[in-house]
């Protein structure tokens, strides 16, 4: 396009959302029109992430921003209680979404393709932007055929609010596309603690383990007579899903409809 992508982000001044400012602000063919937070003042959004001041002033009401500022994309790091309202009111206003947070149920996620078809307008939904994470997940369904008996484990701080984590879940919705299900281990196993197995899903197990001081980390664990291999995933730092946001915002630019899992634009 010949001009640059209008970007707002909202929860701006969260650890993530300093990072999709800071993309933001140094691509150039994106521009920041808005920064919208609940628990912040009106500081410059430029400062507030250490560069020279943008001009964009942080905002705590998110439809008058939105309005004022017109943005092309939304881009949303928030949480799971007010994900589906954001993205909601994005749509209803002609803005394009894209959401890294989970709280969305299959349901959720049909009717607003269908709100985005309607409007002309692309949108994401992905509970991982990371390359790195995507690429463990694509291999991990691959050596699911080989490989049926499998166990997922995956590893968060204290404060992470869902169990299993989004990309956990992503993860075994991939597996099961090619997997098909298998009950694994002894038909008579038996909890001696409740939840000592993990979540069951399609036949295998999820393991949320929260502690603090730990970011991102997730690991398939398959196993047949004799072998085992194991696919892992690490991120350090948040910088990490930076790239893949940006691919987000100029991929919402380029369809009509709501696509879930940023796996789909990875060749």
């Amino acid at each position: 396009m010949d001009r640059k992508i209008r970007v707002a982000v909202i929860g701006a001044s969260g650890r993530m959302g300093r990072e999709v400012v800071k993309t933001v602000l140094t691509e150039s063919d994106m521009e920041l029109v808005a920064g919208v937070s609940r628990s912040s003042g009106p500081i410059d959004l430029g400062r507030m992430v250490g560069f020279e001041e943008c001009g964009v002033q942080m905002s705590n009401d998110l439809e008058q921003a939105l309005t004022e500022s017109r943005p092309d994309v939304l881009v949303d790091f928030t949480g799971p209680q007010t994900a589906v309202s954001h993205t909601n009111l994005a749509i209803r206003l002609g803005i394009r979404p894209v959401m890294g947070t989970t709280g969305f149920t299959p349901q959720a996620i049909a009717e607003l393709d269908k709100q985005c078809q309607e409007n002309g307008i692309g949108g994401i939904i992905a509970p991982n932007f990371s390359i790195g994470a995507i690429l463990m997940m694509r291999f991990a369904a691959q050596a699911s055929k080989y490989f049926p008996n499998l166990e997922i484990i995956e590893y968060h701080g204290d404060q992470k609010l869902d169990a299993p984590s989004g990309t956990a879940v992503k993860t075994a919705e991939l597996i099961s596309e090619v997997r098909g299900e298998l009950r694994q281990g002894n038909p008579n196993e038996e909890e001696t603690i409740e939840g000592s197995r993990g979540g069951y899903y399609n036949g295998f197990r999820i393991h949320s383990v929260r502690l603090p001081g730990v970011f991102a980390q997730q690991e398939v664990i398959m196993a047949e007579q004799g072998q085992a291999l194991k696919i892992r995933h690490d991120s350090y730092d948040r910088a990490a899903y930076m790239p893949g946001v940006a691919i987000a915002v100029r991929k919402v630019m380029t369809y009509s409809g709501m696509i879930y899992g940023f796996e789909h634009f990875i060749d």
